[in-house]
């Protein structure tokens, strides 16, 4: 199985990022890529930009989604919304194709420094990435990350660590099911 893996952030400090590799841990035996969307720099959408083609690094990020089985990705929140790097990634390949996650299973997550977790993020994409052709198979939200996750050690507290490992067994079974 390929696993398509990112963080909806730029930061090289990414805690997002983090949760992404600390969940990544539970796939192993499977072929990962973990992309930094700094790979994925492009111009600021606009529609007269659009005019003059696309930028190839929104067809590049289309075509690992194509290539891979499943994604996972916990998005940053920036202001109760997505960064503006994984925004403008997202606009621009869109504009291709409005299948962006081209029905590929998702496993989403969000986690912020704040006791809401990315809530708002999360519950944006919940709504509209299905739109865009996500197949949101479970989802995880962590509030509180520097008080709830170690960078050695993981997700440290207790009750959320055993709700993630239960929610990546339930994700674990239900692509095995599409197989």
């Amino acid at each position: 199985m390929k696993i398509l893996a990112f963080a909806g952030s730029s930061s090289s400090t990414s805690i997002n990022r983090e949760l992404v590799k600390f969940v990544l841990k539970d796939f192993q035996n499977e072929e990962i890529n973990l992309l930094d969307l700094n790979d994925f720099t492009m111009p600021v959408f606009s529609v007269d930009l659009e005019k003059k083609g696309f930028p190839d690094a929104a067809h590049q990020f289309l075509k690992v989604i194509e290539e891979c089985d499943v994604i996972i990705c916990s998005l940053a929140e920036h202001n109760r919304s997505y960064s503006a790097a994984f925004k403008n990634i997202f606009d621009w390949s869109s504009r291709i194709n409005v299948k962006v996650f081209q029905n590929k299973p998702m496993f989403l997550m969000s986690t912020s420094p704040g006791g809401y977790g990315g809530g708002n993020v999360m519950n944006t994409a919940k709504t509209f990435f299905p739109q865009f052709a996500a197949d949101i198979k479970e989802t995880f939200s962590l509030p509180k990350f520097y008080e709830n996750f170690d960078l050695e050690s993981g997700v440290i507290n207790p009750d959320m660590l055993t709700d993630l490992k239960t929610k990546i067994k339930d994700f674990k079974n239900q692509i095995k099911t599409n197989d």
